[in-house]
């Protein structure tokens, strides 16, 4: 049942919360953020002292059966992903939950179950679905800009960083976050990619741990299927040289290719024929703005949200898959 206005309460005030996220939650209309919680009373009693938030607490469950909460965004790791979603959803309450949605497909699915039978959505962070650069890119696929598909190829290398070696990163610690960074960053491109083409139906993959300095995998490599008929290669390494640092995304068609980042330029280059046009633009301040006013839309009837708990499960099961878990 759709609200007038919607008052969140944060399970998580991290580092997410500073500008990508919570921030947006406070100036989009029929928008405001009741009560913050994190684990670390210093620090979020700082953080809702810095944003002008009235009440804190280190009380998650305290967030989500708080009377003037009707919104609960999950911004904690993926280990607790789960249980605050289920909590959230038998309180009655719609839930908004940091990418990727769970640690496993299992645990997707259990969370879309609660929400179900409690008729309450579930919605997932994947805001790349709603910035304008990869909604150019929708624009001139679903425009035959470059013919008809053939296949999309997605390459992201980075180099070691001495900072994360240390197991405390939840990042690479799976029994917190699922995976490595394969499952923190890979998760945004496929995504995306299940957001331009459609779901995937199959895929195959190896994963290994090369450079030995944590428990989870370092790199993947992968192809797949999307159920269109459209293909997929996918190779991500976490251990390069800095010099061979790549984050590039190819779609093939018939008459030409598309190219674009993930991650870095907000530049969607379109070539046909050996002829180039640049599509520049701007980043929000809050990236994940343009979701969350989805989000908003949605629970105050006013519009939908294209990132759900449905496709954000799927998005699971693909890394899995590639994984070979």
């Amino acid at each position: 049942m759709a609200t007038s206005e919607i008052k969140w309460g944060i399970i998580g005030a991290g580092d997410v919360c500073e500008v990508k996220s919570a921030p947006a939650m406070q100036i989009i209309p029929k928008s405001s953020i009741q009560i913050v919680m994190r684990r670390n009373e210093a620090k979020v009693k700082d953080y809702a002292a810095r944003h002008g938030i009235g009440e804190w607490t280190t009380d998650a469950i305290a967030v989500i059966n708080h009377p003037k909460v009707n919104a609960v965004y999950i911004a904690t790791p993926p280990s607790h992903h789960a249980e605050y979603t289920i909590a959230a959803a038998r309180a009655g309450k719609p839930v908004y939950v940091e990418k990727p949605m769970a640690r496993t497909f299992q645990e997707c699915h259990q969370m879309i179950e609660a929400c179900n039978e409690a008729k309450v959505p579930l919605l997932v962070a994947y805001y790349r679905r709603a910035l304008p650069h990869f909604l150019k890119v929708k624009e001139l696929l679903e425009h035959n800009a470059i013919g008809d598909i053939r296949f999309v190829k997605v390459e992201l290398y980075q180099p070691m960083n001495p900072a994360i070696i240390a197991e405390s990163d939840w990042r690479v610690n799976p029994a917190i976050a699922g995976g490595g960074y394969f499952y923190d960053l890979a998760s945004h491109q496929l995504d995306l990619l299940d957001f331009l083409f459609g779901p995937i139906a199959s895929a195959k993959g190896f994963s290994k741990n090369q450079a030995g300095q944590y428990s989870a995998e370092d790199i993947v490599t992968g192809s797949f299927e999307f159920e269109s008929g459209v293909m997929g290669l996918g190779s991500w390494c976490f251990t390069v040289a800095e010099a061979d640092s790549l984050d590039k995304v190819v779609v093939y068609g018939s008459k030409g290719h598309i190219e674009f980042t993930t991650f870095g330029s907000t530049d969607v280059v379109l070539n046909l024929q050996g002829a180039s046009e640049r599509f520049h633009f701007k980043m929000p301040k809050h990236i994940q703005q343009p979701l969350i006013q989805q989000v908003v839309n949605q629970l105050t009837g006013d519009g939908i949200c294209v990132s759900t708990g449905n496709s954000a499960a799927r998005t699971n099961k693909v890394m899995e898959w590639l994984s070979g878990k």
